[in-house]
């Protein structure tokens, strides 16, 4: 098997109470080859067990274990893995994500695209929908292109904290992730303060082919949601959108005054 030494990225783990979905994880990279820079895991205040496990993976996979004493929500997790990080490039993790065959090479390339274009802050490997608009790249990545005057509510998730790539300095140009608050209401603050300062991202377009979100029964997400919002009757689809929409574009419209 190719080793592949990316010496100018560190990998960044979010993680809380989820140790075996970190090791599986870690393995995987391993398995493919793929070895960083640094690989740093940003704890949430795991229960006192699951830090002992951390201990353990480590002596298998040396990475740099950055704590906390209590649970600080998401915002605090990344922000506090991202500042500890001293390579140029980051790829962002959550533990629960497991890297499919072939991943090296588009990481590979990403890494490739970001160095070639000084002005690119950001690629995405992973998705639950495809970006509604795109403008081919090559090797499967595509530029994500937001107007405000397009249709859609899709339009406004050009950032995500699914698996990226990103430059270190990210926090610097787009500022911290808002802290105290539910996690995907921090993801989309977080895409809001993207849009604002303009930032430049890529899309690869088999957004399920490099990356399997794995939740075990073991493990589960610890991401909970209203059944509101999961909710598959039509009617309340519409409002849902509507509503969103709204809201969305209010933000923005914030964001840009």
């Amino acid at each position: 098997m190719e080793t592949i030494n990316l010496k100018e990225v560190t990998l960044l783990v979010t993680h809380y109470n989820r140790s075996k979905s970190l090791a599986r994880l870690l393995a995987s990279f391993a398995m493919h080859g793929i070895v960083f820079g640094d690989i740093v895991v940003s704890d949430d205040g795991s229960k006192p067990e699951q830090i002992e496990y951390l201990k353990q993976i480590q002596k298998t996979y040396p990475f740099r274990l950055i704590g906390t004493e209590k649970n600080a929500g998401l915002g605090n997790n990344i922000n506090k893995g991202q500042k500890a990080v001293n390579t140029p490039y980051t790829l962002y993790v959550q533990e629960d994500f497991v890297p499919m065959e072939g991943y090296a090479k588009h990481l590979q390339m990403a890494l490739l695209l970001m160095e070639e274009d000084a002005q690119l802050d950001l690629v995405r490997f992973y998705a639950y929908f495809k970006y509604p608009y795109l403008k081919p790249v090559e090797g499967g990545f595509s530029e994500m292109k937001f107007n405000i005057w397009l249709p859609g509510v899709k339009k406004f998730h050009v950032y995500s904290d699914h698996p990226h790539l990103r430059r270190s300095s990210f926090l610097q140009k787009f500022g911290d992730y808002r802290e105290g608050i539910k996690g995907d209401k921090t993801e989309f603050l977080m895409a809001m303060s993207f849009i604002k300062h303009k930032g430049k991202a890529l899309f690869y377009e088999d957004y399920k082919g490099l990356f399997d979100q794995k939740n075990s029964t073991d493990e589960p997400s610890t991401m909970k949601r209203a059944n509101f919002r999961q909710s598959g009757n039509w009617a309340i689809g519409i409002i849902r959108t509507l509503y969103r929409y709204i809201k969305h574009t209010g933000l923005y419209l914030a964001y840009k005054a």
